[in-house]
Parts: C-alpha cells; sequence; structure tokens
C-alpha cells in the first residue's frame, strides 16, 4: 500500500483511469469525517465558484449552460489542472474522491428526482405523426452511426466490448428535452410550426433513451459483461413501473388528501417524500438498473395538481443546481483525460467523430423533411435542435465509465463531442434561422377603425392571478354581443428561470373546451384560464383562448407584441403593475412589470390599455345590490384631445348600448386666455381640434337620442382647473370606472402645469393624477394609447423587414372617425 502522502506519486494511469493504492488503516481511522469535511467544503466552494464564472461568461455568447457544466469539469481534468500538484493535495486528493462522488450521485438523483416532478405526461400530447417519424429515424440513424464510429478502426483500443458499444450509441443518440424547450424559447421559437415539431420529437427520442438505457442497464452486468440475471432484472424493473402506476401515485395522492388540511402542506410531508426519492432509488439500483430510473418514476407518481410540487421544487431545485450539482460536473471532468486520448486518436479522427456527430441527426431529419413535406430550412433547424445535449447524455457515459464498458479514450472522446455540439446549436439557429415571414394585410390596428358591428380583437395580459377579476369585469363593460362580438386571446405571462418546468414551456396556444371547465387543476394557470372560460360560457358574445407564455422578463414584452401580431389584435390590455391593497390604496407594485408595460406601449402593432384596478363593479355596488336596486356601472370619459383621447372614446362609445351602462363624456375646452398664455402647446392643440371636433361631432349624433350617455363640456384654464373639474365630477358622482387617453409627452391648453409633476409615464398625465393619493376616489382607470407608427419605429428598425405595399389615399373611404393625420397604413409582416 503507498502511503496516502504520495499517492499522486503512486497513482499510475491506464485505459480505464487511474490506479491508486491506499493505506486503508489511515483511510478508516476515527478521525476520518473530521478529516474529509473541510476538504469536501473546498471542493464544493471551487466546484459553485468555476461553475459560475464559466456561466456568465458563456451566457452572452448565446451558449446553453450545458457547456459551462462540461467546460467545469474539463477544468479539473488531468489534462488541464488534474496532474497541478496544489490541486491534488489541497482541492482534490485521491483519497476523498470517494466521498465526492457520493454526493455527486446524491445530487444527480434528486436532479432527475426533479425532472420527473416537472413533467406532466398529460401535457404532452403528439397530434401528428411527422414528429414520431423525424425522431424514430433520427434515433436509429444515430444509433447505427454511433456504433460504426465506435468500431471504426483508428478510434481508440482494439479490444472493445459490446457493452461499450451499447453505452455509446444511446448516449450519441439521446436528445435533451428540456434544454432544447429553453433554447425555443430564448430564441422566441416556441410557437412555430418549426419548434412544436422539435419539441414533440425530443420528447419521443427522450422516452426512447430512457427505455433503451433502462434495458442496457438490464442487459449488462457491473463489470459490463452480460447479466446472466437479466430476465430477473428486467421483470423487477417492469414490476416496479406497474408499482408506481397502480401503488404509489393513488397512495401518495391519498395521503396527501388526507393528511394536507385547509391547503396547507407542512416540511414533514416535504421531508417524506424525499425520502422516497432514496427508496425508490434504492430498489430500482437493486433491480440492477441505474439509481436515477427510481428517482425519475417517484418524481413521475407525485399528483401533478398538488401543490406539494411547486414547494418540493422551491426548497430543492436552487440548492440543487446551486450547490450540489457542480460536483457532479467535477467527477465528469476527472474521468476524463485528453492527454491520454491522445496517444491512439488522432486529431483528424476526433473532427471525423464530431462531424458525424452533428450531421447524423441534421441529415437523417432532412431527409424525413422531404419525404414529410416539411421546409428544408425547417429540417435543417429541427435536425439542429436534435443534436441538444444535457445531463442526461452525462449520466449515460458515466454509466458505461462505472461498469467499465467505456474507456477513457472513448468517454473523453464522446464528452469533446457533446461539446462541440452544444455549442453550435443555439448560435447556429440564432445566426442562420429566421421564421419565414408571412404578408398580411394588418389593418384594424385601432378601435376607432373598428365600426360598430365588428369584431373586436383583444389580447389580454396577466402576470398573477389578481390580475383576472379586473380585466373580465372590463370585458364584459365591452358590449360583447353576437353581431359586435370579443375575440379574447388571454395570455398568462409567466416568467422563465432556471426553475421553470420543460412541461411549462410547452404549454402553447390551447382553446379551453367548455366541457372540462369544471375539471380544472388548481395550478395558478388552469385557475386564470377557468375564469377566462367563465366569460366565454356567460355570454354569447366572447370567444376565449387562453394562452401560457413563458419568457424571460428582459424579452416578455417581445412575446405579447408577436402574439397580437400573430392574432391579428387591435387592442393589447394590460394590468397595471400596482394592485390594490385592503385599505383602498395601490402598493408599490413590481418594477419588473411596469418596465414590461413601458416596452409593450413603445413596440405595440396595435393600441394598448393599461387597467389600473381597483376592484371595479366589486365593491362599489354591493350596498346596491342589498336593496334590490338595478346595479348601474357609471364610467366616465375624460376628453382633452389628441388620438389617445380619440382613441379612448372609441372603446367608450362600445360600452354604449347596455342596460347596465352608463356614460358621461366630459371634454375640457381651452379657455380663450389658456390658449393665449400656452404658447407652442396651443399650436399642437389647434393642429388636433378639427379632427377632435369631427369625433366629438359624431359621437353626439349617434347617441344623442340614447339617455344612457351624457355629454358635458368644461371649460378651464390650465391644468390646476382640470384637475378641480375632476375633483368636482367625483364628488357629484359615484363613477366605478374612468377612461383617459395616454397622451404622453403632449402637454396641452387644458393641461399646462401638471407635466413636471407626472411620476408614472405610462399611465400620462390625467391617468397618474387620478390614480394619486390626491384623490379618494375608489374608481379604477383605463389608460389608453393609440397605435402609431412612432411607436413601433423601434420594433419595426428591429424585427421588420420593408415590405412593398400601396399607401392609402387621404381620402380613401374610411370610417368618419378617422384621423385625418394617421399614419400611412402597411403591409405588415408577421412571425410565423
Amino acid at each position: 500500500m503507498a502511503d496516502p502522502a504520495a499517492e499522486s506519486i503512486d497513482a499510475s494511469s491506464s485505459r480505464f483511469g487511474r490506479v491508486v493504492c491506499y493505506n486503508q488503516t489511515a483511510m478508516h481511522g476515527s478521525n476520518t469525517i473530521s478529516a474529509a469535511a473541510p476538504f469536501f467544503m473546498t471542493q464544493l466552494s471551487v466546484a459553485n465558484l468555476t461553475y459560475r464564472i464559466l456561466y456568465y461568461f458563456l451566457k452572452p455568447l448565446c451558449l446553453p449552460p450545458f457547456v459551462a457544466q462540461i467546460l467545469c469539469g474539463l477544468l479539473f481534468s488531468p489534462t488541464v489542472l488534474g496532474n497541478n500538484e496544489v490541486v491534488l493535495k489541497l482541492i482534490f486528493p485521491y483519497k476523498y474522491t470517494m466521498l465526492l462522488e457520493t454526493f455527486a450521485n446524491l445530487a444527480l438523483v434528486y436532479n432527475v428526482f426533479l425532472l420527473g416532478l416537472g413533467l406532466d405526461l398529460r401535457m404532452i400530447k403528439i397530434k401528428d405523426i411527422k414528429p414520431v417519424i423525424i425522431a424514430i429515424v433520427g434515433l436509429l440513424a444515430a444509433l447505427l452511426a454511433g456504433a460504426g464510429l465506435y468500431y471504426l478502426p483508428s478510434n481508440g483500443e482494439a479490444d472493445k466490448i459490446l457493452a461499450g458499444c451499447i453505452y455509446w450509441s444511446i448516449a450519441f443518440g439521446c436528445t435533451n428535452f428540456p434544454d432544447l424547450a429553453r433554447i425555443l424559447a430564448d430564441l422566441k421559437l416556441l410557437r412555430t410550426d418549426m419548434g412544436h415539431t422539435a419539441m414533440c420529437a425530443a420528447v419521443v427520442t427522450d422516452l426512447c433513451t430512457w427505455i433503451l438505457f433502462i434495458f442496457g442497464m438490464a442487459i449488462f452486468s457491473k463489470s459490463g459483461v452480460r447479466n446472466e440475471m437479466l430476465p430477473y432484472s428486467l421483470a423487477s424493473t417492469i414490476a416496479f413501473v406497474l408499482l408506481c402506476y397502480f401503488v404509489i401515485q393513488p397512495g401518495v395522492a391519498w395521503i396527501f388528501n388526507n393528511t394536507v388540511e385547509g391547503g396547507q402542506v407542512g416540511d414533514t410531508h416535504v421531508w417524506y417524500t424525499l425520502a422516497g426519492v432514496i427508496i425508490c432509488s434504492l430498489i430500482t439500483e437493486v433491480c440492477g438498473v441505474h439509481s436515477i430510473t427510481g428517482a425519475f418514476l417517484f418524481g413521475l407518481s407525485i399528483p401533478h395538481d398538488h401543490i406539494i410540487r411547486k414547494m418540493i421544487e422551491e426548497k430543492l431545485h436552487d440548492f440543487l443546481s446551486g450547490m450540489l450539482m457542480p460536483l457532479f460536473y467535477i467527477i465528469c471532468g476527472l474521468r476524463a483525460d485528453i492527454g491520454y486520448m491522445n496517444r491512439t486518436v488522432s486529431v483528424g479522427m476526433m473532427a471525423v467523430v464530431t462531424s458525424a456527430s452533428v450531421m447524423v441527426k441534421i441529415l437523417s431529419t432532412m431527409f424525413c423533411s422531404i419525404f414529410l413535406r416539411i421546409p428544408l430550412r425547417d429540417g435543417l433547424a429541427i435536425g439542429a435542435l436534435m443534436n441538444t445535449k444535457g445531463t442526461m447524455a452525462l449520466v449515460i457515459l458515466n454509466a458505461g465509465r462505472d461498469t467499465k464498458a467505456l474507456d477513457v479514450i472513448m468517454y473523453t472522446h464522446l464528452t469533446l463531442a457533446f461539446l462541440v455540439m452544444s455549442m453550435v446549436v443555439q448560435p447556429l439557429l440564432a445566426i442562420a434561422y429566421k421564421p419565414k415571414k408571412k404578408l398580411i394585410f394588418y389593418k384594424n390596428r385601432t378601435i376607432q377603425k373598428h365600426k360598430g358591428e365588428s369584431e373586436l380583437c383583444v389580447l389580454t395580459c396577466v402576470h398573477v392571478l389578481p390580475n383576472v377579476s379586473g380585466i373580465t369585469n372590463l370585458l364584459q363593460l365591452s358590449n360583447p354581443t353576437k353581431k359586435s362580438p370579443l375575440n379574447v386571446f388571454a395570455i398568462h405571462l409567466v416568467e422563465l428561470t432556471g426553475r421553470t418546468t420543460a412541461s411549462l414551456l410547452i404549454m402553447n396556444d390551447e382553446a379551453k373546451p367548455k366541457a372540462n371547465f369544471a375539471d380544472r387543476v388548481r395550478a395558478e394557470s388552469d385557475q386564470i384560464a377557468e375564469m377566462f372560460t367563465a366569460l366565454e360560457v356567460n355570454n354569447d358574445g366572447v370567444m376565449v383562448q387562453t394562452i401560457t407564455a413563458v419568457s424571460p422578463y428582459a424579452t416578455m414584452d417581445e412575446d405579447i407584441c408577436l402574439l397580437a401580431e400573430d392574432k391579428q389584435a387591435c387592442f393589447i390590455l394590460l394590468p397595471y403593475h400596482k394592485n390594490m391593497t385592503s385599505d383602498g390604496r395601490l402598493n408599490e407594485g413590481n418594477a419588473v412589470h411596469a418596465e414590461i408595460n413601458q416596452n409593450v406601449m413603445s413596440h405595440a402593432p396595435c393600441s394598448v390599455g393599461i387597467l389600473v384596478d381597483r376592484g371595479m363593479t366589486t365593491v362599489r355596488f354591493e350596498s346596491f345590490m342589498f336593496q334590490g336596486e338595478t346595479t348601474k356601472k357609471e364610467i366616465a370619459m375624460l376628453f382633452l384631445g389628441g388620438r389617445d383621447d380619440r382613441e379612448a372614446l372609441a372603446y367608450a362609445w362600445r360600452m354604449v348600448g347596455q342596460e347596465m351602462v352608463q356614460l358621461t363624456v366630459v371634454r375640457f375646452v381651452p379657455s380663450q386666455e389658456a390658449l393665449v398664455s400656452a404658447g407652442e402647446a396651443a399650436d399642437e392643440y389647434e393642429k388636433d381640434k378639427h379632427v377632435d371636433e369631427e369625433s366629438i361631432y359624431e359621437f353626439n349624433f349617434k347617441t344623442m337620442n340614447d339617455p344612457s350617455v351624457t355629454y358635458v363640456e368644461k371649460v378651464v384654464k390650465n391644468g390646476q382647473e382640470t384637475i378641480t373639474a375632476i375633483l368636482e365630477l367625483e364628488d357629484n358622482n359615484s363613477y366605478d370606472l374612468y377612461i383617459v387617453g395616454r397622451g404622453y409627452q403632449v402637454e396641452t391648453p387644458v393641461t399646462s402645469g401638471l407635466t413636471d409633476w407626472n411620476s408614472t409615464p405610462d399611465l400620462g398625465i390625467i391617468g397618474d393624477t387620478l390614480i394619486s393619493s390626491n384623490f379618494t376616489m375608489q374608481a379604477s382607470v383605463l389608460v389608453v394609447q393609440q397605435y402609431s407608427s412612432a411607436n413601433r419605429q423601434t420594433a419595426e428598425n428591429n424585427n421588420q423587414e420593408p415590405v412593398q405595399g400601396k399607401a392609402k389615399t387621404d381620402h380613401e373611404a374610411t370610417p368618419f372617425m378617422e384621423d385625418e393625420d394617421d399614419e400611412v397604413e402597411h403591409q405588415y409582416s408577421m412571425r410565423r
């Protein structure tokens, strides 16, 4: 036995790794744990620090986290820092490698458990046979190519075994679905036809890989030879799968239903669940397959609609990904030896294997595309995406190394190939793949351009459940009828984080059928869908389609604008970033949501409205309902002039005709004194005055016999008198909703002196004033901004291609309320 102090000298290299002898007496002394603890803490710190640094440096290069994971391990391989004397003695001494591997494997087990926990098989609905064909053909081609490359004469040592070929080929052909879904989300390709096909194909490939891996583990023993206990191993594994489905899954559901009171889950439930992961992992290990199989199946067995799932993810995910999983990457790197591989594998052979690894799925997918009538450029993109690798690929390689089916040469060779493949996928898609832009004449981008009896397409956005009630109440007040229906696309905005499960990423456009109305699960997204579906069920003039959009906050506004273009919406309805508290005031709100609103207003392809909900139509009229009186919704539209106010008037006008709505339009007219003192503001006001007059005239002419409409004009000298007039309105009437135009950065004679006090740019001067603490009103506020070419200039420069189209003439027949100075219509292109 070699002395531990001289272990680095007595370590010898072989094709199956380094062989090191230890002093058994020293290793099993009473102070082993106390001696290993400082080294383990050092290893934990070094692994996390290295991974984080690499991750943040590679993130701007559009490289997936898997690249940082492999590089983190290879940095401490024997070829780079692994043979350094300081590293061997102070950070990764050989005698404590077993402790490091134990915690790394424990992290891997729980990481795979989270993968199963976040995968809801009910959400995976493959309605087309094309992704199945692409997945099967691509996997078969990869398995055959992998076997051929494995036995290539100049690729490693000549005496190879069948078990190594099996592990090599399975790892060669696997596709990591979670990482693929996140790449599509980052590149805004989730909702394209190509994205849908790639995700479905990845799911099929992932599931087939799991089955092949389990069979591979069962067929071969720990020494890499044929398992004599194969029938018993397969039978016990199948029995455990059936046990999970018929016993564990209903049993866990029964336990939760009978022990959880009031929807509150205690820490005891979490700890017992985590213990169940270890038990199931040990069972599958005894069955002769990898321990991660039991962890994955147990994750699938947890009820999908129970709060315990979210609690476990919150408690476990950050700790695993941020602390323990880097240890697994280090183990992968310590097992690789690039220098030793170079003795038997030339650079040319490495290039051949790596090129084949990249091209085999691309060529097979493009071959399928010809027969499936898929555009070749889409086939190229799908093939590149099918090369996405992740933790599963490293797991398969490490399983092969544990059984000595794969030696250091083949293990290192395929690890480097995975590194190159992962580095190529996302940058290739970001540079080469641009979705086709279908030319569509998208005319009705404002409410003003809609005639009275026409369908109004509205895209509504909600972040959290409390946003829904105010928006649905506003939509009910928008007078949806069969002659003038509302086509509502309800978007639940979910932040894409490292904790976001891949199953949530595949939740795309999905019309919620009425038959499933009573069968909603209790997750927030389903509750939101249920409330919007109720709006459709209770009103024949409303059509609702719910969509879950998962995106990083930094680019969420892009998703909203692209969805609005895709659905040809003419109005985007956003919730204000502050919510009402129990005392009737607005809280501090979410600053990120405020930034999203501002970006949408700057880049929206249609008109935008922001709703400040103060319990609209729910609190104020409770007393009237108890008294048996007819509930009237008092709505005030404040008209100061300009395109935004004309758009707000058009929306308020749409509400007219309902028995429950009482609309008051208050127009503020500057006095002659105000026009003289306003200067440039008066000049701007005069430019819009003619169009404003036409809009007001048409409104008055068509509603003059409607007793539910009241029109009032107030002459004011400046902004202070305007505020005073609004206060008098609130004192004399109890309005439920104020509708105003944004009028951003536009000062008129009736708002002079108020611009400097505007602290909320997305609400404009009057909107900001209405929600300020000086107004004690409980009325909700809807701030409207009309679409204009100026608001879209930045977005068009970045995302749109110029399209030749004939402009409309100034005298072309348009609705009477059309602005004379409205921008020229273009044929805008839509992302597909």
